[in-house]
Formats: C-alpha cells, structure tokens, sequence
C-alpha cells in the first residue's frame, strides 16, 4: 500500500499541537537545592562570608558577628504570604533570639528600598539584606528560578559563634519557623556549652 505525501502531512499539525501541549504540562518546577547539593554549604563548614546593604542602605558582613549565633534566612520576596509570616515570628521572638546571644539576617534579591518599605509596614526589627546579584543567595545554594526570575529559596542556615554552620534547614515552612530555630539554639548552646 503507497501513501500519499498528503497523507502523511495530515497528522503533522496535530502532532505538533500535541507536542505543544504536552510541553505545556510540564512546565519548569520551582527548585530549592537539597541538603545534600553540592552547592549548598554544609552543617560543620565555615559559612560563606559576605557583604551585603541592610533596609538603611548600610553594608553588614557576616563576619561582623563573630562571637554570636547567627540565624541566617533566606525568603523569596518581600511583603508576600509566606515571607512575611515567617519575618513576624522572627521579629515576635527578637528578645529571645538577643537573649541567646543570636541575631537575624534576612536575605532576599528585592532591593534595598523594598526591605525598607517591608520593614516600615510590618514593623521588622531585624536586618533584612538585598541580594540583587544573587550571589549570596548562589553562594548557599539557595537560588531559585520561578516563571524566569530569580528568588531565593526559603532555607536557613544557623551559624555558630566560630562561623561554622551548626544546622541547616530546607524548604521551611514559614509558620512554626521561628520556634523550630529557637529550640534548636538552646539545644545546640546546652550541647557546646554556652
């Protein structure tokens, strides 16, 4: 039986309608690093420094805060659900964190004007940090690409007074956040001691 090239041309159209199709279902997933990805550093190495410009538009470097715990968070963009939620428990539990001779660092890829805008909105009392190169956010593994734009993924990251990271925790849920981090501190002091 001989097949005409119209005949075969027929099915063409709808072949490439199903294959649009089909690429449309699978869309790129959000991705956050594990644990485990190479990339992101791990519990018992010294955490990547850097500099960064806090809401006030002031440099902070993490090596600035040698000699005390730092909890150091990373949220995908200001004054949404989520990360807001999760920067209301850090703020509720300020004193407890200073107690603990512990503060919070907050990163995101929004700029300088938008932390300052976030912070005077829902009354944070902590350093929110602008990463609009993402290289920090890269640096610890915690980039993220969502419809082609870069965030940070919501990892934490806490950091021991010698600058070595003690705990890491990924994909947070933003909710109970703050109180995991405190429990977790006041283990981490009774077992070193401090």
């Amino acid at each position: 039986m001989k097949t005409s090239p119209s005949a075969v041309a027929r099915p063409l159209p709808y072949l490439a309608l199903g294959l649009a199709l089909a690429l449309a279902f699978v869309a790129p997933v959000p991705r956050a690093r594990a644990a485990d990805d190479p990339q992101m550093p791990a519990v018992g190495q010294m955490a990547p420094d850097f500099t960064l410009n806090s809401q006030e538009n002031t440099p902070v470097s993490l090596h600035d805060f040698k000699g005390k715990w730092v909890v150091l968070y990373f949220y995908p963009k200001d004054q949404t659900p989520g990360c807001t939620i999760e920067a209301h428990g850090f703020t509720r539990d300020q004193d407890q964190y200073t107690k603990r001779n512990a503060v919070i660092l907050g990163v995101s890829v929004d700029s300088v004007d938008s932390h300052k805008e976030f912070c005077a909105k829902d009354g944070i009392n902590f350093k929110l940090l602008s990463d609009t190169s993402t290289e920090v956010v890269a640096k610890y593994g915690s980039l993220n690409q969502m419809n082609g734009t870069s965030r940070a993924a919501r990892n934490t990251f806490l950091i021991d007074p010698t600058g070595k990271i003690a705990k890491v925790y990924v994909k947070v849920n933003p909710t109970p956040h703050s109180e995991e981090v405190l429990a977790a501190l006041d283990e981490l002091q009774k077992s070193s001691g401090q």
